[in-house]
């Protein structure tokens, strides 16, 4: 017994072992544990470096807004200044006003084909559903009234084979056994057609309407159409005045432009505007305009691909001599653009994809 405990030391070799293995795990697990965060740290240092060019980009367009507002109030601050800058921003609030129309016109366009569209496609959903529902209705009482036949049958054979207890029926006996054992299996056949039939017409019940994938092609074209005419009928209102011009000049430019002349001609143009702008806002004859504008641009039309939305600029452009019947303001002649070549009114913003 005390030899048995002198040899207790050689317990410790075989623990030795399981013990590196864990001090194994152990240091494994730190290093992994190093890396993640050295990751980690990486990473956030490079939000960090992110964060700080960010700060500084808003910080320079913090500074450039704040030259331009200094810029501004110096130049409202002095008369000769002052007006060609409220003709600017006038003129900018004018296109501007012409691309609200057009953003509104086109969402109402939208929202009401949208809605037709979708009536419709889930209309033509339940005519194919119910053509589908007959068929299959038709079928399910096609195999109810021939079953009911086949057992019928079976019911007639077995009470005849039933009758026939006799010795001399035994020929008898065979034959209506082998009809029998038939029409068990035209029974059998007609019901798993039974069974098939109300599958298919439960299947039927449970299959959910198709979704409705938004405006077609032909409805987004026909939504662009009629935002381009409207688009040529806003131009076409203020045809004998150059402001379109001078409005997509100024919407062109970043800083204020003091080339509207003195302070009586710049009073003169905003005075225009003023008077634009009730004409733009108009809504008299506008449904008949665009609608007159909207059937030429369909007979015209030419799209480079099947699925583009958007016609050529170059197969719309206006005639020489198209003209609105309509009062207009000012008393020069203008050329009318082209409004999709040119963007008029950021039309390229507005049209459908």
């Amino acid at each position: 017994m005390k030899s048995l405990r002198q040899l207790g030391f050689l317990k410790l070799p075989f623990l030795q072992p399981e013990r590196e293995s864990e001090d194994d795990d152990r240091v494994l697990m730190l290093f992994r544990n190093r890396a993640e965060l050295k990751k980690a740290y990486a990473s956030l240092q490079d939000e960090i470096y992110r964060l700080k060019d960010r700060i500084k980009q808003q910080e320079g367009a913090t500074q450039r807004v704040q030259e331009m507002l200094s810029a501004l109030e110096q130049r409202l601050s002095a008369q000769e200044s002052g007006y060609p800058a409220l003709v600017f921003y006038q003129l900018r609030g004018l296109w501007q006003l012409g691309r609200e129309l057009l953003e509104q016109f086109a969402a109402d366009l939208s929202r009401q084909l949208e809605e037709r569209e979708r009536r419709a496609h889930f209309a033509e959903h339940n005519r194919r559903q119910f053509a589908r529902r007959q068929a299959v209705q038709s079928q399910l009482r096609a195999a109810e009234t021939e079953l009911a036949h086949a057992n019928e049958l079976v019911v007639a054979l077995q009470a005849q084979r039933a009758r026939l207890t006799r010795f001399w029926h035994y020929f008898k006996r065979q034959r209506v056994d082998e009809l029998l054992v038939a029409a068990r299996a035209t029974s059998a056949g007609v019901e798993a057609r039974l069974v098939d039939a109300r599958a298919a017409a439960e299947a039927l019940e449970r299959e959910a309407a198709p979704e409705f994938r938004g405006l077609s092609l032909e409805g987004r074209r026909a939504i662009n159409l009629a935002v381009i005419a409207y688009a040529e009928v806003l131009c076409l209102r203020l045809v004998k005045t150059d402001l379109v011009s001078l409005a997509r000049d100024a919407v062109a430019r970043r800083e204020v432009a003091d080339e509207y002349g003195s302070r009586q001609e710049c009073e003169v143009i905003m005075a225009n505007i003023a008077r634009a702008r009730a004409i733009l806002q108009a809504r008299t004859n506008i449904a008949q305009e665009v609608k007159a504008r909207t059937e030429r641009l369909k007979q015209i039309a030419r799209y480079r691909g099947l699925n583009d939305t958007t016609p050529t600029a170059e197969s719309i452009g206006i005639a020489e001599g198209d003209v609105l019947a309509g009062q207009t303001v000012g008393a020069s002649a203008a050329r009318l653009p082209n409004v999709l070549a040119e963007d008029t009114w950021d039309l390229f913003r507005v049209l459908l994809r």
